[in-house]
């Protein structure tokens, strides 16, 4: 590990609960806005990481299935405060989501009217602003010179000419080529950035546990008829299965719990409209869906259940891959690599900035106003985010009465 990680004070659990919680709460927008958010708190104001050390953990996490912002999150975690800190990263990243969509469930109510239209399309033009200020700052630190910017400019053509989530995975993989031909003469990447203390055994034992549970939950759930091992075996391969973002879960989910029964159309769609107006991981949907689905388990121990099988492939696979993940990038020709492929990770925020962020959200001058201003207040006067989204969310409601 290098001196500088070394030298870098730890964290206690409930630190890291703490400053999770805040993200939880105030984190609205998607998993791009998301990394926005991280990084602004955790890289820029608390100094968890440095720009190219939480480049590299993005790149791993784009590349791996499973939820990417919250696995960042969960190894931000690991890297501050261990085991315990990972887990309180998850748990209180996690829990604010959870429960306003559990309570949803239970009340079965939904936004209605100018007044509700106008704040869930407040807190998108939210996500324009946060997600503006994370290529904003990343590009600045990540693509300095004409190889990589071209690096990010190919990633951004890559990704809007092939619409699909393997596209980004092909972004990256072929960013780090590049970085291989184009960035062999940058200065030599600090070492050590991704030292999480997780040994190669463990790492292979997570990965050997991903594959078994995947191969086996299925013949189990079969053989044992338990709706509860059931619906842990349908989030569980739902969240094995999820490449290129929060979003691409759905039509999985659709299929495991909507096309059996155990949740109707109707409730599965008025879930995901609710999905929308919460902060936090998009994969907090499978609490309400396990919380409304049926036959029993449901309630509470439904939604625990299909909360923890969704997320635990995308945990293991990222435990799994992080011990091989930090030697392969020490070596110089994988440092020239990961400048690639960070300049790659640029342009796929480039383009996500784009579509679907702003095309969803600025749909008239006025929107594109609101987002100018929390754009400003972000990158000029360093307002604390939870202070833009309750500012911009406000304004979505000012504009919808007007």
């Amino acid at each position: 590990m290098s001196e500088a990680v070394a030298d870098r004070p730890q964290g206690t659990s409930g630190e890291v609960f703490r400053a999770f919680l805040k993200l939880g709460l105030t984190s609205f927008g998607g998993p791009i806005a998301h990394l926005g958010y991280f990084r602004d708190e955790l890289v820029v104001r608390r100094k968890w990481i440095d720009e190219a050390g939480y480049g590299d953990l993005v790149a791993l996490c784009q590349f791996l299935p499973g939820p990417a912002s919250s696995q960042v999150g969960f190894a931000l975690g690991l890297l501050r405060g261990g085991p315990l800190g990972a887990l309180a990263a998850w748990t209180a990243f996690t829990l604010p989501s959870a429960l306003l969509l559990i309570a949803f469930a239970m009340a079965a109510t939904a936004f209605g009217g100018p007044a509700g239209s106008g704040l869930l399309h407040g807190l998108k033009i939210v996500a324009v602003a946060v997600v503006a200020q994370a290529v904003w700052g990343m590009a600045k630190s990540l693509t300095p010179d004409r190889e990589r910017a071209g690096i990010a400019l190919a990633a951004v053509l890559i990704v809007v000419f092939s619409a699909t989530a393997i596209s980004q995975i092909g972004a990256i993989a072929l960013g780090g080529i590049a970085g291989l031909l184009l960035c062999r003469n940058g200065p030599a990447a600090t070492t050590g950035h991704l030292s999480f203390r997780v040994s190669r055994r463990f790492g292979a034992f997570c990965l050997a546990a991903f594959l078994l549970l995947l191969a086996l939950l299925p013949v189990l759930a079969s053989i044992a008829g338990v709706q509860g091992l059931s619906l842990f075996d349908a989030f569980y391969r739902a969240g094995s299965l999820v490449f290129g973002g929060g979003h691409v879960v759905l039509p999985l989910l659709q299929t495991e719990v909507v096309d059996r029964g155990w949740v109707s159309a109707g409730d599965f769609l008025a879930g995901y409209g609710a999905a929308q107006a919460v902060p936090g991981p998009l994969f907090t949907f499978a609490a309400y869906l396990g919380a409304v689905s049926g036959p029993a388990p449901n309630s509470f121990l439904g939604a625990a259940i299909a909360l923890v099988a969704i997320f635990l492939p995308g945990f293991l696979l990222l435990l799994g891959a992080l011990p091989f993940w930090d030697h392969f990038r020490r070596r110089p020709l994988a440092q020239a690599a990961m400048r690639g492929a960070n300049a790659a990770v640029v342009g796929i925020l480039g383009a996500a900035l784009y579509s679907p962020v702003w095309t969803s959200a600025i749909l008239e001058p006025r929107d594109f106003a609101l987002a100018l201003t929390g754009f400003v207040l972000l990158v000029v006067w360093k307002t604390p985010p939870w202070i833009v989204v309750a500012l911009l969310a406000a304004g979505g409601m000012g504009l919808a009465l007007l």
